[in-house]
Parts: C-alpha cells; structure tokens; sequence
C-alpha cells in the first residue's frame, strides 16, 4: 500500500525526471511512495517522458492535462488523483531538498494532529539560496501581502513544497480552493474551513540545474486574482475579476485616447469616441488572451483572426457605447466625461457575454 503521494506538477521539465526519482528514491529508502507527474502537455515531451519513465519504475506516475494550466490546479489534480494518507508537493526543477522528505513524514506520522509540514525558507535555519535582491524582496512582500487571507501565522506561505494529510488537504479542496495561480499551499491555508496545524522545517532552496524559470508577469498577475478571490469569498468568478482589472487597463487607454483627440486635437466627439473605443477594445483582446483565457491562449494568425472575431462579435457593444454615450453628450455637453464612461459600462456588459460565449469558449491545447 502507498503510504506517501509527492505531487509534481511540471512544465518543460523533461530533464529532470530521471534526477528527480533517483533523488526521491535515495532519500524515502523502504517508504512506499509514488511519484506522480502532473503535466500540462509541455512542448519538451515531458509527459512522454514520465510515460516511458513509469514503464520502468511502477511508482511513477503520469497524468497528462490537455488544455489546462496552472500550477494549483495541477496540484489539486494530483492530490484528487492519490489514494495515499499523506501527499507532499514539490517542484520538477530539483530546487526542494528532497531529504526534508523523511523528517516530514516522521513528524507527520508521531502527531497525529499535525495537518502539515511546510518547508521553510523563512525560519531559523533555512535560506533562499542565490537568489538576487529583487527576487528576495519580491517575495517578501508578497509573503507580508498574503497576511490578509491567511489564517496562521506561516513564515513561508509561498512556498511550494510540503507535506499534508489526504484528509486535510480534502477539506480545502471542497471548501472551494480558487485553483488560480501558482502558491498551492497559501490557497490550501486561506481555503481551510478550520485552520491547519503546522509545522515548519527550514530547508536551503537550490538553484535550478535545468530547464527555465516559470516566473514571470504572469506570476505577480495570477498572485493578485488569488488574494482577491480569497477576499470576496468566491463570491465573484475569477474570470470575471481578471476582466474587470483588464477593463479598468482599457477604460484608462479609452479615456486618455479620447480626451487627447477630443480637447487636444479638437475631433468630433463622436469620431474621437469611436477611435477610443476601438484602441480599448483592442488592448482588451490582448491583454484577456494573455491573462484572462491564459489556459485558453490563442496563438499564432488565431490571436489575428480572434481579434477580427472579437471586434465583430462586440460591434453591438461598440454601437451601443458610442451610440448611448453621443445621445447623452448631446444632451448635456458640459458632461461629456460622464457620457463616455455610460457608453464604455454599456459596452462592457456585451464584452463580457462574448469573451464567454463566443471567443475563448472552447478548450484547446496550450
């Protein structure tokens, strides 16, 4: 019987997986562990190569994701996917200190209590490595940030490695994880509709022997959606709350676009209103297929025949925004600000039913 699942979600990993199995087998010696490999149909065969590794090794696994990503959501997969008492979590790219594995388990298995067992870079004992100063203070902040969700005082909510109980890690899960992002365990502990028990271990995290880095914009971004989702109590879909921000990213392109050619250039207002409106709709398109529909990202001369099928789609929106918005100028041409803010919260209510609906409705393969 399998008394310990190690979760690993991966992307672009493929050359780790034999360093990493050697490595998890050298430090569990007779624990009865499997590794489960969560992929998100990486273009470097690392699915293929979990595969072929599993032919060989019984205690490998593979659950290859088509047309989804993120690494919470990978994570959850996993975890829903193991029938062990006890999973840990850690990254493909060989930075977790796999030796912590047995202590957590040991400590796990002699308090029957415990809920977790973290990995710590932030306690007495454990450091982040070669990191450089910008990514140290990065993730300070954003580990002083997480305080308004969490519901235990953790040094290292951000990190992504530790061990928790089966059991546990359910009772988050259905009580409505967001899923969105990349820091399981701080979703873990913000969703826990009891506060875990935990402990922390502190460990040296390692620099990457191969591969690239996951950390990007897109980080920070799916970071801000997750403390947002936590703060509103799911009550409002994630989706909803990546478009509102990129509309407010429109609205102040829309805005600028128009007083610029409306008072600085002295266009017509409603020629200024409609190049306004057309220049934000454009930023929104991007921006959403990039954020917003990441899992659902169109790519290549689809990201051109999108666009074409997002402007014409939305040409009820357009027509309305600057339809109601010139009608209300008209009517009062001292408030021509408030005019065009009527028309872009008209054209948005439209916009949003065609993202759905219309232009990013389908799965398709990352």
């Amino acid at each position: 019987m399998v008394q310990l699942s190690i979760v690993v979600p991966t992307y672009n990993e493929v050359d780790n997986l034999i360093a990493l199995r050697d490595s998890v087998a050298a430090a569990l010696g007779d624990v009865a562990w499997e590794l489960l490999i969560v992929d998100d149909d990486s273009p470097d065969g690392t699915a293929a190569a979990a595969r072929q590794l599993a032919q060989s090794d019984p205690r490998v696994r593979c659950l290859h994701r088509i047309g989804r990503r993120g690494l919470v959501s990978a994570c959850v997969e996993g975890i829903l996917a193991s029938s062990a008492p006890l999973v840990a979590v850690m990254d493909g790219d060989l930075q977790h200190d796999e030796r912590l594995l047995p202590r957590m388990l040991q400590m796990l298995d002699a308090d029957p209590q415990l809920d977790i067992v973290v990995g710590s870079r932030y306690v007495e004992g454990g450091t982040v490595g070669a990191w450089n100063r910008s990514r140290a203070l990065l993730s300070r902040w954003a580990t002083q940030l997480s305080a308004v969700i969490l519901k235990a005082d953790v040094k290292d909510p951000m990190s992504g490695f530790f061990m928790i109980r089966h059991a546990s890690a359910l009772r988050s899960i259905r009580a409505g994880m967001s899923g969105v992002g990349f820091k399981v365990l701080l979703d873990l502990f913000a969703s826990a509709p009891t506060p875990l028990r935990f402990r922390e271990l502190p460990y040296r995290f390692r620099n990457r022997v191969a591969g690239q880095s996951k950390l990007d914009t897109v980080v920070a971004w799916e970071y801000v959606l997750m403390l947002l989702d936590r703060l509103l109590g799911g009550a409002v879909p994630i989706r909803f709350i990546a478009f509102s921000l990129v509309g407010a990213v429109g609205f102040a392109i829309h805005m600028t676009l128009l007083v610029t050619l409306f008072s600085g250039f002295a266009w017509s207002f409603s020629v200024a209103q409609t190049t306004a409106t057309i220049a934000a709709m454009t930023s929104n398109f991007m921006l959403n297929n990039v954020l917003t529909y990441r899992d659902l990202r169109l790519r290549g001369w689809k990201v051109v025949s999108g666009w074409v099928s997002f402007l014409f789609a939305c040409s009820v929106g357009i027509i309305a925004n600057v339809g109601i918005a010139a009608w209300l100028y008209q009517q009062t041409p001292s408030l021509w600000i408030a005019s065009a803010v009527a028309g872009v919260l008209i054209g948005a209510v439209w916009n949003y039913a065609i993202t759905n609906l219309y232009i990013w409705n389908k799965p398709r393969a990352s």
